[in-house]
């Protein structure tokens, strides 16, 4: 297979890869939704179109590459009023913990990362313009509701008939014309701060969830463009509404859907709504980074990943064989350059960005150039390193680049979490015995190290000032 085929969620089909602009790629993905830190199901999902993107530009496109963040929705703003804090600052805290999870694994910056509360003006566009088509209507002061039954292309996603739509969010709202109608803008609930809400023709309000990402791609990306990213749970209803609302907008939208699948743990969908969630926080505290990656990449990214400590052992005894072999045939030959890919590993990752395979074949060079480290063959392990270097940087994962670069601060960094963590505990002691003059003497002295932290519902947090 020598051209990229992908699996188009909305035709349910593997098809060839076109662009809409000849060597150029515009892709949207999904973001997080910062009502609290990151977990495996969130790396996942941000790891799998890491490695979409950086086949792509592999492939030779120019990769136009936007993830948003949704930092405002009814979750964030309940739990910051929980917490006592402004709902922006707890909005911005956790987007931090999700870019030092990023950074953590290697997953590579977006071209552009856009906020909700940050294009509020192109929302209002699309929702006015919905309006004039008739396809939203004004409900109660504040609302607006696109109008499900106004749109018959509805549910071609997700293959569902509008009359089979089951009412999603706002279900109860008195003022919808249909059960099956989703908001697009929605007027304050009572007790919300009132810097959580924005003027419109149509009364204050704050937006729809499904309304930023249309807004947001659409600035970014254009009326149209290749590939929309995000996991399997977003398909219904958040990715149908966002079709509907752009499709009904006159836009050509997206030319490719895809979806990773979910973490589970004992057949069970990873989720904070479970309670059966492992943060990363938590996870990379006791596991290196290239492990934890390479863990969350080794399964297809459309099967559902069970995730154990085994899982983790796998691909901790798997690592361990890369770079054994790796640093024995640097002390063989020197350190070998990243070389040319082998075809059976661009086949690989051109039949959808099939991983398992490309790590069979990542596994059968090894085991050749293991047998040319045993007959002392310099030329054919050289030879092999090139190429499992060469296979293992496209999927994020040279060793030789994590030891010059992911982990060169690793035990840097690592004093500085123990030592931080300690004056952490030490103040949440003396708060506990209110003992406050101790507790404000060490934040004091942290805040004047360049470290703050934050008390919330879960105890406390710290990160570098300006992270």
């Amino acid at each position: 297979m020598t051209t990229l085929h992908l699996y188009d969620s909305q035709t349910r089909t593997v098809r060839a890869f076109e662009p809409l602009h000849p060597g150029k790629v515009g892709m949207y993905v999904c973001g997080a939704t910062v009502q609290g830190g990151p977990h495996l199901g969130h790396l996942r999902t941000a790891l799998t179109f890491d490695i979409v993107r950086r086949w792509l530009e592999h492939s030779g496109y120019q990769v136009t590459h936007v993830q948003n963040v949704t930092d405002i929705d009814d979750k964030i703003l309940a739990k910051a009023a929980e917490a006592g804090v402004p709902w922006w600052a707890w909005a911005q805290s956790h987007e931090r913990e999700f870019h030092a999870a990023y950074r953590a694994l290697g997953i590579l910056p977006p071209t552009y990362e856009p906020r909700a509360t940050g294009h509020v003006p192109e929302m209002l566009d699309l929702i006015a313009r919905l309006i004039e088509r008739g396809h939203a209507y004004v409900g109660e002061a504040g609302n607006v509701y696109f109008s499900v039954p106004s749109w018959p292309d509805y549910g071609k996603l997700t293959n569902q008939g509008a009359d089979d739509v089951v009412p999603g969010e706002d279900e109860a709202a008195g003022d919808k014309r249909d059960p099956r109608d989703f908001a697009l803008w929605k007027a304050p609930k009572e007790g919300e701060p009132a810097t959580a809400r924005w003027q419109t023709p149509w009364g204050e309000g704050r937006p729809g969830w499904h309304t930023e990402c249309s807004a947001m791609s659409c600035r970014y990306l254009g009326e149209t463009f290749d590939i929309h990213g995000g996991g399997l749970d977003l398909r219904f209803p958040h990715h149908e509404n966002e079709r509907a609302q752009s499709t009904a907008a006159g836009w050509g939208f997206v030319r490719y859907w895809m979806h990773s699948a979910w973490v589970t743990q004992s057949g069970e969908k990873m989720s904070k709504s479970l309670g059966n969630y492992l943060s990363a926080e938590s996870v990379l505290s006791r596991h290196p980074a290239p492990v934890v990656r390479l863990a969350l990449s080794g399964a297809h990214y459309r099967s559902m990943l069970e995730f154990s400590d085994s899982t983790l052992a796998e691909a901790q005894v798997n690592w361990d064989r890369f770079t054994g072999f790796l640093d024995r045939a640097a002390d063989l030959v020197g350190e070998v350059p990243v070389g040319q890919l082998p075809p059976e590993f661009t086949d690989a990752m051109n039949d959808d960005f099939g991983t398992p395979a490309a790590f069979a074949v990542i596994h059968e060079h090894v085991r050749r150039g293991n047998i040319a480290l045993a007959d002392a063959d310099a030329a054919v392990v050289q030879a092999e390193a090139g190429a499992v270097r060469g296979m293992l940087a496209v999927l994020g994962l040279d060793p030789v680049q994590w030891q010059a670069g992911a982990g060169a601060d690793t035990a840097a960094q690592e004093a500085l979490d123990a030592l931080v963590a300690r004056l952490v505990e030490q103040r949440t002691a003396a708060r506990a015995a209110k003992d406050w003059q101790a507790a404000d003497t060490i934040r004091d002295q942290l805040a004047a190290a360049g470290i703050v932290v934050e008390d919330g519902p879960d105890g406390a947090r710290w990160h570098v000032k300006g992270d």
